[in-house]
């Protein structure tokens, strides 16, 4: 039985705390796409405080079925598996703490159904590049916060976010761009881009 309540009090604790979970517009439509596809595995790179995962535990499907979630922060870290503990779901999330800009080149190809990335938005070019190559062919790779506030469809340029700014602008670029990808940008949320792999 899924404990909605305790997953309400993780969402409320996170805003509290100005901890970055998934608004709940993007978060509706990724578990739209998540329904749809019916993953066995996922990765997520950026966990926080494990809500979004937790989410994602739903619509798992098959023998075996797992999310793998990266996270840099030991704090959080710490947190979220506390709190996937809480909701009985450590035997189906794993997460790791490590930095997944060189964690991510240790795992295995085409083994993830579905990649989703969530994490510091200056590496958005290193977590595609391995999500490419993580990927099932057929599977979806679902990038939030690609449009940081607003900053990369404007003519933002002040110093302070111009390079998280410009990759996420390269990145944009890129889905539309490789071959391999089907992709579309839902302008929702921060911004949630999706992108059909074919290999």
């Amino acid at each position: 039985m899924f404990n909605e309540e305790l997953l309400g009090n993780i969402k409320e604790e996170a805003l509290k705390n100005h901890v970055p979970i998934l608004q709940d517009e993007s978060l509706d439509l990724i578990l739209m796409i998540l329904n749809i596809k019916k993953p066995n595995k996922i990765l997520e790179i950026g966990t926080a405080v494990g809500y979004s995962a937790i989410h994602f535990s739903k619509y798992l499907d098959g023998e075996n079925a797992k999310i793998k979630t990266i996270e840099i922060n030991e704090n959080s870290s710490k947190i979220a598996i506390e709190n996937i503990k809480a909701m009985g779901l450590e035997e189906k999330i794993e997460v790791v703490n490590a930095d997944a800009t060189t964690y991510l080149e240790t795992l295995e190809e085409n083994t993830y159904d579905v990649v989703f990335i969530d994490a510091a938005k200056g590496q958005y070019l290193i977590f595609l590049k391995e999500a490419i190559r993580l990927i099932k062919s057929g599977g979806i790779i679902i990038a939030d916060n690609v449009l940081f506030k607003g900053r990369v469809l404007s003519d933002y340029n002040e110093h302070k976010h111009r390079t998280a700014t410009n990759r996420l602008r390269t990145y944009l670029k890129l889905i539309q761009e490789d071959e391999r990808l089907n992709s579309t940008l839902v302008k929702i949320g921060d911004g949630v881009a999706i992108s059909i792999v074919n290999k």
